[in-house]
């Protein structure tokens, strides 16, 4: 009863919080001036961050069991493992650039979770005798943590993506502009504002935002490959460690189930990122698209295959959901 009673209580605190959080981040990108809101926005991270943790410790003790046999505890644990990449960035004192991507991640799985729509699900019960097992423990946290530094270091390398495009964006924009005012101005307006345009530009200090750019680019790659990596290790332990529990639980390593399938075709894919940050030719942008290609896989892995609720990882669907 007194473990139940701290699991709501530590629910509701950090989903109060994490509100709170994603008003002060959404102000925090649009003032970067204000750099009171932005510690109050990491303290606000570094407290639900200890709430999550008090969290799965409590249902872990109350229910005998690693928390990570259902959805909703992965959810929880996902983005307790967001949180963690998050703070390990701020150590780093990558503030104002990382910490804008890695912190949303955190904030709205963790809001998703504890919001009240998985309330169902949020009732652990008995396992079912196959996740009786010391390698639920193992294979499912590897699994996840990899899940989680695969997607940050995917959404850092989409940032890059971006950032490196941006110029052809706006050219698109201003292409249309110039429709616009070519049906509304007359030429001598649109060649005095063209004219005008051209001179703020050129008056503007180019040169250093390039630099910006540049160092900012580097930057993204420079973690989302580190992060990758990291994520990679993670999810060959996990799928090695669930090869020998399935040969435990089913009688053999590897069945070809849809969750198997689909965990066997991120990993390849990662394998390609890594394969062609080999090849100092082929970086920045052609290992960010890879990346990309990889973040929509791993919610299909991680998500859309539990949608169907089919294959031997899908215990009464989203009740039981083994990742």
């Amino acid at each position: 009863m007194i473990f139940s009673t701290l699991e709501h209580i530590l629910t509701h605190i950090s989903f109060s919080i994490v509100s709170i959080v994603i008003t002060l981040h959404l102000i925090t990108l649009l003032v970067n001036e204000i750099v009171g809101l932005y510690d109050s926005f990491e303290k606000g991270m570094i407290i639900t961050f200890f709430c999550l943790t008090g969290l799965l410790v409590t249902r872990w003790i109350y229910w005998k069991h690693f928390p990570l046999s259902d959805l909703y505890e992965s959810l929880i644990f996902l983005s307790w493992s967001f949180y963690i990449i998050h703070m390990i960035l701020y150590l780093k004192k990558q503030k104002n650039n990382l910490s804008t991507i890695t912190a949303p991640s955190a904030i709205f799985t963790q809001g998703f979770a504890t919001s009240g729509l998985l309330t169902e699900m949020n009732q652990s019960a008995i396992l079912v005798p196959a996740l009786q097992s010391q390698w639920l423990m193992m294979h499912v946290s590897m699994m996840v943590l990899g899940y989680a530094a695969l997607l940050c270091g995917s959404l850092l390398s989409i940032a890059l993506l971006m950032i490196t495009f941006q110029k052809d964006i706006i050219r698109i924009f201003y292409k249309r502009k110039q429709l616009l005012l070519n049906q509304s101005f007359s030429f001598s307006e649109i060649q005095y504002m063209t004219e005008k345009g051209n001179f703020l530009q050129s008056a503007s200090p180019l040169s250093f935002r390039n630099y910006y750019r540049f160092q900012l680019i580097e930057q993204l790659d420079h973690w989302s490959y580190r992060v990758i990596s990291l994520g990679f290790i993670f999810l060959t332990i996990g799928i090695l460690s669930g090869a020998v529990w399935a040969n435990e639980a089913w009688g053999s390593y590897w069945n070809w189930d849809p969750k198997e399938t689909w965990a066997f075709i991120t990993w390849t894919i990662f394998a390609i990122y890594l394969h062609i940050r080999t090849n100092k030719n082929l970086q920045n942008v052609n290992s960010a698209i890879v990346a990309f290609i990889g973040f929509l896989i791993i919610w299909i892995c991680y998500f859309g295959v539990n949608l169907l609720g089919i294959g031997l990882h899908s215990y009464g669907s989203f009740t039981l959901t083994l990742t």
